[in-house]
């Protein structure tokens, strides 16, 4: 179950990739700014998030390299399943669930009949076609009896959103803990796409009515943007803020390294808004720091909404993000001296924990005994980011070679392996490449992880696969 929804995780995030253009073109063409009507098109991407969620689900968990047929399963059970809906019950609306309910049927349909032969006068629809016409005989009565059950399971989703708003800063806290607590798991995807996409509703001056934190916040609703403003404090000021603690702890002569290392990362949360290449330096060596980190990101969610602070993206709590959506946001500027004052918790927090404790974050590690064949480059863990080649090389040797792989693929900062036999990897030498961290889920699934440009190694990867 822990694997099935690591990949449910991961395939939302498929359709995620479309926000950060569409969410600044939405933005920076709004009436108070730029002023440019045709570029507001881009708002049809938040608008239809069921649908890219349904095909991005059905990509995922499709087992198969070639993801076109998945995608139009996909597109085809959430277009059957809401005009079905529509038809019996225009009242009803799924939202994003209607996007993860399709999704799963479709990679269902998809893997269950692949494979099937039709009689020659019907070969042309049979094979990977075929469930092409599976998936809308069977979302039809799907589409029929969710006309019953919605309407109760939508009551109990109203239900739990109004009292999560209820709970104010009680439940902002809950959201942003869970959301970074979650993350070594991959299920914090999960969470997030009913926050930012099915929280709430709310009818633009046009009549037209959206769903979630993100799509209500874009489009001018009063009451968005609580569940989100708290990303920016953890993003622009606490991530680098632990940067700094880690820094300052690290010992002499490994100091320049870890600064090179811990500035590269800090830049990448504030620009890109991703986190991840600093939180896997101490993830695993310190789950304490990590449970911190979790606490701290929900009271930062919690602070801003007690000081009546609203703030929203469209991607991540990002410096560009910040700067586009201040026009719309509440209370916008306050969030700086917050930020400043929760990057100085951040830093006591971490470099006091740190040193006390004796973490052997990067930067402490002990001194490694590298063996006799370990090149020069792994014993200084120097490897430059830019050695794609090289370093997707190595950590094919290292996880056993080709032949101990039966399936790859990457996510935004992880290269995820399905190995025959995962206790062969050797993580010492995987590190040296200059990964960040190798995550063993059991004995066949591996995460390796490497950071925004894990999917240049991923190509790298590929082609030797591939040879």
């Amino acid at each position: 179950m822990r694997r099935f929804m690591q990949k449910l995780g991961k395939s939302m995030l498929i359709p995620i990739v479309a926000m950060p253009i569409a969410g600044i073109l939405f933005r920076i063409s709004a009436p108070d700014l730029l002023d440019l009507p045709l570029f507001q098109a881009a708002g049809v991407i938040f608008n239809n998030m069921d649908i890219l969620i349904a095909i991005g689900i059905a990509m995922g968990l499709a087992k198969t390299k070639d993801r076109g047929i998945p995608a139009l399963t996909g597109f085809l059970a959430i277009s059957v399943l809401n005009e079905g809906l529509a038809l019996m019950n225009p009242d009803l609306n799924m939202s994003v669930f209607g996007g993860v309910l399709s999704g799963l049927i479709a990679a269902f349909i998809y893997n269950r009949f692949k494979n099937t032969q039709l009689p020659n006068i019907f070969s042309f629809f049979g094979g990977e076609k075929f469930p092409i016409t599976m998936i809308i005989l069977t979302m039809i009565p799907v589409a029929g009896i969710f006309t019953f059950i919605w309407p109760y399971a939508q009551a109990g989703i109203d239900f739990f959103a109004q009292s999560l708003v209820g709970l104010g800063a009680l439940g902002i806290f809950i959201f942003g803990f869970l959301n970074r607590f979650l993350l070594p798991f991959g299920l914090h995807h999960v969470l997030n796409t009913y926050i930012y996409f099915g929280l709430g509703s709310y009818e633009t001056p046009s009549g037209e009515v959206v769903t979630g934190e993100i799509t209500r916040f874009l489009n001018g609703d009063p009451t968005a943007g609580y569940f989100l403003g708290g990303f920016f404090i953890v993003m622009i000021f606490g991530i680098p803020a632990i940067a700094l603690a880690i820094t300052r702890a690290a010992k002499k002569k490994k100091k320049q390294e870890t600064k090179a290392l811990m500035s590269s990362g800090s830049l990448t949360s504030v620009v890109a808004g991703l986190t991840e290449p600093i939180e896997f330096t101490f993830i695993f060596t310190s789950p304490l720091l990590y449970f911190i980190h979790s606490v701290y990101t929900g009271l930062a969610g919690a602070t801003l909404y007690l000081l009546h602070v609203r703030h929203g993206f469209s991607w991540g709590g990002s410096i560009i993000d910040y700067g586009l959506n201040l026009g719309i946001a509440e209370n916008g500027l306050l969030l700086l001296p917050i930020g400043l004052a929760f990057g100085v918790l951040y830093y006591i927090t971490f470099y006091t924990i740190i040193v006390k404790r004796n973490i052997k974050v990067i930067g402490r590690e002990d001194d490694v005994a590298f063996s006799e064949e370990s090149e020069e480059r792994e014993q200084e863990l120097s490897l430059s980011h830019s050695k794609y080649e090289y370093m997707a090389k190595k950590i094919l040797e290292n996880v056993g070679g080709k032949e101990n792989i039966t399936d790859y693929e990457n996510c935004m900062t992880r290269l995820r392996l399905v190995l025959a036999d995962a206790s062969i990897i050797n993580e010492e030498k995987i590190k040296q490449t200059g990964a960040h961290g190798v995550v063993k889920v059991d004995d066949q699934h591996v995460q390796i992880v490497v950071g925004p440009e894990v999917s240049n190694i991923y190509q790298e990867f590929k082609k030797l696969i591939e040879i």
